[in-house]
């Protein structure tokens, strides 16, 4: 998308896929990453979702310019999707995946292609990194749903851990699954096969679907 470093701290406007427009101060940014500061929050857009960028030469309402520190500040010169992911582990984060739902909850583990959410609500969830819209970490010492520590496990129960979201999703073969957050009743079902990136899922009602595992943006167990 160009030199980026020509919009730093300046306020722009960046349209997501999906159509979600987000307004801010850009305080950082990378080859495929860039840091927005909105003035009451930070946004981490990994720029494959990142369709267009304008810069906005009247600050968007709240106009205030912020000097805040971001809050997973790697301390090295360039920045990237998977290095902030990986220095986000532990950390509670809201994620914009689809639709106009959001995940809460804190990342567990990076893969190749996929990493683990805990959720308070879906508990244990396989993400893949390219259909994540953007990510925003929490404010120090707030946690989802204002949850205390004994609500939110250190270490929630999970499958073995695969390289590769294909491989992880043969793991679960034989169990019900829901996929992508069970917005659609056709993607809730038994697991019967995975095979050349088609899942084969039983529906409620019997019937037979087969999901294209490159289109998947979440799995979890019920």
């Amino acid at each position: 998308m160009g030199d980026l470093a020509r919009f730093l701290d300046k306020q722009i406007e960046a349209v997501v896929s999906g159509g979600k427009r987000c307004k801010g101060r850009m305080v950082d940014c990378g080859l495929d990453l860039l840091v927005l500061d909105t003035g009451d929050k930070f946004l981490y857009l990994p720029l494959v979702h990142v369709q267009k960028i304008s810069h906005l030469t009247v600050p968007p309402e709240p106009a205030e310019v912020s000097c805040r520190e971001v809050p997973i500040d790697l301390q090295t010169e360039t920045i990237s999707y998977r290095k902030i992911l990986m220095h986000a582990r532990g950390r509670f984060l809201e994620i914009y995946v689809s639709g106009d739902k959001s995940l809460h909850g804190y990342l567990t583990s990076v893969m190749n292609n996929y990493f683990v959410f805990y959720s308070p609500v879906y508990k244990t969830m396989y993400i893949t990194l390219d259909h994540v819209k953007w990510l925003e970490p929490y404010p120090e010492r707030h946690t989802p749903y204002s949850l205390d520590s004994s609500q939110l496990p250190v270490n929630p129960a999970q499958l073995p851990l695969s390289r590769t979201f294909d491989e992880q999703c043969r793991k679960l073969v034989g169990q019900l699954a829901v996929f992508d957050q069970g917005a659609d009743p056709d993607k809730i079902g038994l697991v019967r096969s995975v095979e050349n990136s088609l899942i084969e899922l039983v529906t409620a009602t019997g019937g037979t679907r087969y999901l294209n595992i490159r289109h998947l943006k979440t799995v979890h167990l019920p």
